[in-house]
């Protein structure tokens, strides 16, 4: 009939995924389109409260939902990762962690506590100092009074500043751009450097740009930076600078792959392709000996008597 499942974001309640509503295509494998273990995300389509039946479907999820449902599945785990932590450190229950002091007013008014604890990193009074909770104590003319106080003790606050930033500090991005340059003037090697030169300059401090030779005339531009956007722009920057400059000495600059954010692997692709350019473009010397000698045969012997001539 179709696949059990449990719900993760509804305390791991169980629900069905019917055949029919496994794949939009016709169905060859079932094995290929569910495993057991993995994680996908659903469409409720029936909820029956007498019965407890949940019927789900799996091909009515586009592809927009699906990437919206994993990044906030993803962000709601790392956040519930944080808070549990810091509820079993301090020994706190993790309920009122959520309901009274942290999660859910978060949540309330960021959207998400995730945009929250990201501003936290860098200023985690601006997020928490606005946080507040009512207590009732008993006045002294024994009337019970509310009170307003902070819901966040100064304890907590580190608790969970150390575990954000340990958890949260974002890792600054490579971003790269991939040129040829070339000048065929008389002097075209100094201006193509001075080229280089001026593309270096266009960057700054939090965003310094370098630029490498891969292998005439192929170039690459390459820098490191927080925010992937100011990166772009910074290389997009370089790279009209380096036109400029290159062109008004009759040369010419093509892009070849516009500024855009790597990985490591690209990264580490590029250093292997660089090396073997190198490996390929050594000068390999054809003076070594063979371990033969050869015969030194000369000019031969000039015959002087008889005219000109030579004879071996």
């Amino acid at each position: 009939m179709g696949a059990y499942v449990s719900l993760l974001e509804y305390n791991n309640i169980e629900g069905m995924i019917l055949f029919s509503e496994l794949s939009r295509r016709r169905i060859r494998s079932v094995s290929s389109l569910i495993k057991v273990g993995r994680i996908e995300p659903v469409m409720v389509l029936r909820v029956d409260k007498e019965k407890g039946y949940i019927d789900l479907s799996k091909r009515r999820v586009s592809e927009e939902d699906i990437q919206t449902c994993e990044e906030r599945y993803n962000k709601s785990k790392l956040v519930h990762s944080i808070m549990r932590h810091v509820a079993e450190t301090l020994s706190i229950d993790l309920e009122e962690l959520y309901v009274k002091n942290i999660g859910w007013p978060l949540y309330r008014k960021h959207g998400h506590a995730f945009e929250a604890f990201k501003v936290l990193v860098t200023d985690p009074d601006s997020v928490l100092g606005s946080l507040t909770r009512e207590i009732k104590e008993v006045g002294p003319d024994g009337q019970e009074v509310t009170k307003v106080v902070p819901a966040v003790t100064e304890e907590v606050k580190d608790a969970l500043v150390k575990n954000i930033r340990r958890r949260m500090t974002p890792q600054p991005m490579k971003i790269r751009a991939d040129i040829e340059l070339k000048c065929f003037q008389f002097d075209g090697v100094v201006h193509i450097k001075e080229a280089m030169r001026k593309a270096e300059a266009a960057g700054n401090e939090d965003c310094p740009v370098k630029i490498k030779l891969v292998a005439p005339p192929l170039y690459v531009l390459t820098t490191q930076t927080l925010d992937k956007e100011q990166g772009i722009e910074i290389l997009e920057k370089a790279i009209e600078v380096c036109t400029e400059t290159i062109e008004k000495h009759k040369g010419k600059l093509v892009i070849k792959e516009a500024p855009r954010a790597v990985s490591e692997r690209d990264d580490k692709m590029l250093t292997e392709h660089m090396a073997k350019l190198r490996m390929d473009n050594e000068e390999i010397s054809g003076d070594e000996e063979s371990g033969e000698e050869e015969e030194d045969t000369g000019m031969g012997e000039v015959d002087i008597d008889g005219g000109a001539g030579i004879i071996e």
